[in-house]
């Protein structure tokens, strides 16, 4: 129905009626008329100067799509969308499929131009004969302009001028429908509906639809199913399958009639399928973390994704967060499948899903900070056993606030102590318990005494670092600290990326030095591989690549760039040396078995026995393992737990298994600007499985031909590697 500020003032009803059913009908009256109806009032002369000052620049031709996490192997491991869409190009589109939406959409496509004038004006008759709306007369065109017209509005107003059933909505989408005539050619416009169609069951697309209902690809869709999609778009919900089984074969019928009118198949085709029942075979489409594999590891991917988006402010975190739900994008992470197997299975072994207790590991890899792998003991999910929590991780990525490091905190002021010249034959008497003072914050500001005991009141004498640190000696370092200065101590573990899990500063108290501070298991680990690595810490990161939907790279700041010296090697070393002897005979980790030679790490038994930590490196990995009640660690402790326990008996048994699992990194050969077929064959005899990307990219190469590939350098042997092709114009 035409609203009131839709016609000017003095126009005849008559008219009014016919400019309302014209538009409806497809906007070819309505276009015709407008300089009438201009003559006689001001609102149909800005009806008519709109469409000709209309920007349709501001329509985009790439709809929502999703975005795809893959592991470092190529594999996909998470899909993020706002509507479920997987664009494909026309030739991945069966010809029955074309045929049969062209059939009931839009039968002359091919004929005309942005307007049907034989379709409006016949749908226009019909209608005035009815007194009513019974047929439209919409191009596909047209059609493809107002899906993409809604697909990006961005608020309810917009969408509903998109939707609302006025004069000058139809003359929005003419417009833009003439723009889309001029610019593209038939089939890029048949391409472009076919992926942005919204079919049912929260399927958008026809790969998507192909999926949902039928379980295949678009390009394996027979006659029967293709004319069922077909008939969904007049109404996805009415004729949805799934819900109105009965609806949806009626509608289909009408398809395969039209197309038996227009000869694209025989009567005898038609009676033949018609006979036929529907056959489905659905599938729920998997998007979020929730229905991903490695939910945990999804989540931190996520959380780092919105913030490159975001470029880290988070006044944009909102508008990131749409970003990647409809940006079409192509993530690559550090994810490492065979490590993650082999911690779940090493955490699974020592810790229930259904016990109050929880067990958390990270894995990072030394020398690049790439997060290998997250693991929880937890199920994903609510209720009893499960959590939607990653906890190994801090609060910025998915976890919580974090767990208290115990005595694995120990570290930072030996380093804070060899740091500062002090030599490790440095020793205190240290008595079971004592009460010292003299301890001031970086403001300068004393604080109260404070006592301090050993985990066993027998534990006493003279200790130097190495003694000290193999026995975690508290009352050791205790001295340790208050003679290095608490400040340097705080400032050390903030040099190597520690923060509390929710993201606050360190608390500058004595006790931190115990390890008071609750943090995750993330940073842990990557604290401890800058040690590994002679002192040069890198952040935890688990993004290595992005590209958008037009396939352009999206810039990341990965920590390879930000690797940081904190400390000069001889203390990293001398500290990592110290660390061995953990495991060593004289250490508090005697009885578990080193994964490797190297093997380095420190226990950490919590406060009232309120949670127990690991944290060590093994040749190229580190890890931290902290095992508690999720409850709350002082309120239901862990009695008879240590660090030497179940999380270093986790820590050893995963890296083990992640060391006989490791699937070193090769470079990829140089495919670049090589036609599709020769870069299939050049990677497949290299040892890799390949893939193409959804759309071309635009580039000044050939088309056709590769401009890059996704991971760009090195992947894991035997993994997928997606390659992106050019347009050819670079438009």
């Amino acid at each position: 129905m035409l609203e009131s500020g839709d016609r000017g003032e003095g126009v005849p009803r008559t008219l009014g009626r016919l400019v309302a059913a014209s538009a409806t009908a497809g906007g070819l009256v309505a276009l015709l008329l407008a300089p009438v109806a201009g003559a006689a009032g001001l609102g149909a002369r800005k009806a008519a100067d709109d469409f000709r000052n209309m920007n349709v620049e501001r329509i985009t031709r790439y709809p929502s799509e999703k975005s795809v996490v893959y592991a470092s192997d190529g594999r996909p491991i998470a899909t993020f969308f706002d509507e479920f869409r997987d664009p494909v190009r026309l030739d991945q589109v069966s010809p029955v499929m074309r045929q049969a939406i062209i059939a009931i959409e839009d039968s002359r496509f091919y004929e005309h131009g942005a307007l049907d004038a034989k379709a409006v004006l016949r749908a226009f008759t019909r209608n005035a004969e009815a007194g009513r709306t019974r047929e439209g007369g919409s191009t596909l065109t047209q059609q493809y302009a107002k899906n993409l017209l809604l697909a990006n509005a961005r608020t309810q107003k917009e969408r509903q001028q998109v939707t609302a059933p006025t004069f000058m909505r139809k003359l929005r989408e003419l417009r833009h429908a003439l723009q889309l005539e001029k610019t593209m050619s038939k089939d890029a416009i048949l391409e472009g509906y076919l992926n942005i169609a919204y079919f049912g069951a929260g399927a958008y697309g026809v790969q998507a639809a192909a999926q949902r209902y039928f379980s295949k690809q678009a390009s394996a869709l027979t006659l029967p199913e293709a004319a069922l999609l077909a008939g969904l778009t007049k109404n996805p919900f009415a004729y949805d399958p799934l819900l109105h089984p009965k609806a949806a074969r009626e509608r289909r019928d009408v398809v395969l009639a039209r197309m038996a009118e227009l000869g694209v198949i025989t009567r005898q085709e038609e009676k033949r399928q018609v006979a036929q029942g529907i056959r489905l075979h659905p599938t729920k489409p998997r998007g979020g973390c929730a229905t991903s594999d490695v939910p945990f590891y999804c989540l931190y991917v996520r959380a780092e994704m919105v913030r490159v988006l975001a470029q880290g402010k988070p006044e944009l975190f909102k508008e990131a967060e749409e970003k990647l739900q409809r940006g079409g994008y192509t993530i690559r992470t550090s994810f490492d499948p065979h490590a993650q197997h082999a911690v779940q299975e090493a955490v699974d072994a020592r810790s229930s899903a259904s016990s109050a207790k929880v067990a958390a590991q990270a894995v990072v890899e030394v020398g690049t900070g790439r997060l290998k792998s997250l693991v929880t003991s937890k199920r994903f999910g609510t209720g009893e056993g499960r959590t939607t929590l990653s906890l190994a991780a801090d609060a910025a990525h998915g976890g919580g606030v974090g767990v208290s490091a115990g005595s694995t905190f120990k570290i930072f002021t030996l380093l804070a102590a060899l740091d500062a010249g002090m030599p490790v034959r440095t020793a205190f008497p240290s008595p079971g318990s004592m009460t010292l003072r003299g301890f001031k914050t970086c403001k300068g500001r004393e604080l109260p005494a404070w006592t301090v005991r050993n985990s066993h009141e027998s534990q006493s004498g003279r200790f130097t670092m190495r003694t000290g640190t193999w026995g975690s000696v508290n009352t050791y370092f205790a001295q340790l600290q208050r003679a290095v200065g608490l400040c340097k101590s705080v400032k050390m573990a903030q040099r190597f990326g520690i923060t509390r899990g929710d993201g606050t500063p360190l608390q500058e108290v004595p006790p931190q030095v115990l390890g008071s501070n609750e943090i995750d298991m993330v940073h842990l680990s990557a604290a401890y591989a800058g040690i590994a690595n002679h002192g040069v810490y890198c952040p935890p990161v688990s993004v290595l690549e992005a590209t958008g939907p037009n396939g352009r790279p999206v810039r990341l700041d990965l920590p390879e760039r930000r690797c940081r010296k904190v400390v000069s090697p001889w203390v990293a070393d001398t500290t990592h040396h110290i660390m061995r002897g953990v495991l060593g005979p004289r250490g508090t980790a005697n009885g578990i078995e080193k994964p490797s030679k190297d093997a380095a790490g420190k226990t950490g038994t919590c406060e009232n026995f309120s949670c127990a930590v690991f944290a060590g490196t093994s040749g190229n990995l580190s890890s931290a393992v902290a095992y508690w009640d999720y409850r709350g660690g002082f309120r239901y402790p862990v009695t008879g737990v240590y660090g030497a326990g179940i999380p270093a008996e986790i820590w050893s048994a995963s890296l083990k298994a992640a060391h006989r699992a490791h699937r070193p990194l090769v470079t990829l050969p140089d495919t670049r600007g090589m036609a599709l077929g020769a870069a299939v064959s050049t990677l497949d005899r290299a040892g890799f499985k390949t893939a193409v990307s959804r759309g071309p990219v635009r580039s000044h190469l050939p088309k056709g031909t590769v401009v890059y590939t996704s991971p760009s350098s090195q992947i894991a042997r035997g993994g997928t590697v997606t390659l992106f092709l050019s347009n050819g114009g670079a438009r």
